[in-house]
């Protein structure tokens, strides 16, 4: 038997690179020895990627996007999800298995990117890695957002309203590029399809293929670990790292028990709180839309209202601290750098900005720091000047300034989901400035932060 499964792997190696890949990427990929737990999440989110796509998929099977009404005067996609969830054998649990899932795709998303933040793996040399995660968080958020829509609920359909709205306070091309996304004046029958079409079919093409672009740029430079020493350093006469350990069976074993783990929490969920007390399932979402009735409070799912608070934040009495804020960034930029022409752009930057926050309305500003508030995770290689990775080895002030950024990201994730008041306003406006003042100051006190020698060797 093991010799006729030698000659079937030499006849398929002959024609592809079975025995090589299963090298290059598991029995041959050193790791570092010292993994905590930090490092479960990154194959959880495989995990989950997996659950989508195949429950997807059985989902498609019976699933119509038209938005013409029944016979009984009820939305097709909408009596389509009910059949679903109703009449077809297991489509329940599939359908909870999908909905829980998206929730535990940013949970286990945004866990595996704190533990970049906390153990500097943004660093060089993997800049890249970090790039590709980034593309990979933007894909997943615009693939949720796609989705949302699908059930054709009270929220599903206003929360489309109100996000592609907000395009048109782009100048000269937002009122055309809201039309073009929905493919109407209104969201409708052809918002439903378009939507539909992205979700199934154009951005989990693009998810997979930078999915797989990440671990690829993983295993060429080599994994980070918490002591944010480069394992490949100091190897042994025949090239292999004095500090790591094999893939497999390692640690695809300690994978399997975070795994089995998260399944069952994520079992209990799906069984007994699927819903999740309207965060997961909004309560308003078993309603089918209506066009002619707005709920009393719209808010998209938790994972965006984070970035929706920066939105609301942003009125125009906000407008004149964050020129306060872009000043001293602009400033401080200009007082410390070296190049001439760095200088020049900072105070090109600063003059262009500060004129904006005068000529341009709040909206626009305000849907500009929502999406700017998730692409600034992309320079994060370049503002940590930190001499050190780990934060093991950063200074007090270092770590003060992450709690903070952590403690305003969940604040404005829960107002969010709140309807708007006068303090929460305010709660919002100082958190918004904060997690922005996170991002823009790092240059500097990720320098003046007092930190620790690395040590030469992992510890444990």
């Amino acid at each position: 038997m093991n010799a006729l499964f030698q000659q079937l792997m030499g006849w398929v190696d002959d024609r592809f690179p079975a025995t090589k890949l299963y090298k290059e990427h598991l029995s041959e990929y050193y790791a570092p020895k010292n993994f905590n737990f930090w490092y479960f999440f990154g194959s959880l989110a495989l995990l989950v990627l997996v659950i989508q796509i195949v429950t997807g998929i059985f989902l498609v099977m019976h699933y119509k996007p038209d938005a013409s009404l029944n016979a009984a005067g009820i939305p097709v996609a909408f009596a389509s999800v009910e059949y679903i969830m109703r009449d077809v054998p297991g489509g329940w649990i599939i359908r909870y298995m999908h909905s829980t899932g998206a929730s535990a795709f940013f949970i286990v998303v945004y866990l595996h990117m704190f533990r970049g933040l906390l153990y500097g793996s943004y660093r060089k040399p993997r800049e890249l890695v970090w790039l590709f995660g980034v593309a990979i968080f933007l894909c997943l958020m615009a693939e949720a957002f796609f989705g949302y829509l699908l059930p054709w609920g009270q929220m599903s359909g206003w929360g489309a309203q109100v996000i592609v709205n907000l395009f048109e306070a782009i100048p000269v091309i937002g009122k055309d590029l809201s039309i073009l996304i929905r493919g109407d004046f209104v969201v409708g029958d052809a918002t439903l399809n378009r939507f539909f079409s992205f979700h199934v079919i154009a951005i989990p093409l693009v998810l997979i293929g930078l999915v797989a672009a990440h671990i690829i740029a993983l295993h060429e430079v080599g994994s980070n670990n918490p002591d944010g020493v480069e394992i490949k350093k100091h190897k042994d006469a025949n090239g292999i790292p004095l500090d790591g350990i094999p893939f497999h069976p390692y640690y695809t074993v300690k994978d399997i028990f975070g795994a089995v783990v998260f399944m069952i929490v994520f079992s209990a969920i799906v069984f007994f709180w699927p819903t999740g007390g309207g965060y997961f399932l909004e309560f308003n979402n078993f309603v089918p839309y209506d066009a002619l009735k707005t709920p009393p409070h719209i808010a998209p799912v938790w994972y965006f209202t984070p970035f929706y608070s920066i939105l609301r934040a942003t009125t125009s009495d906000f407008l004149p601290f964050l020129g306060i804020l872009v000043a001293a960034i602009g400033g401080l930029t200009f007082a410390t750098a070296r190049l001439s022409i760095v200088k020049m752009l900072a105070a090109a930057v600063t003059v262009v900005l500060l004129a904006g926050f005068y000529f341009l309305d709040a909206k626009v500003w305000g849907v500009v720091l929502m999406g700017g508030s998730v692409l600034l995770f992309a320079l994060l290689p370049w503002l940590d000047q930190s001499p050190v990775k780990s934060i093991r080895y950063k200074g007090g002030l270092f770590k003060s300034i992450l709690a903070v950024w952590v403690v305003c990201f969940l604040i404005l994730g829960y107002l969010g989901v709140l309807p708007p008041t006068k303090l929460g306003t305010i709660v919002s406006q100082i958190c918004s400035i904060l997690y922005l003042a996170f991002f823009g100051f790092m240059p500097w006190y990720s320098r003046m932060d007092k930190t620790q020698a690395e040590p030469e060797r992992v510890t444990f």
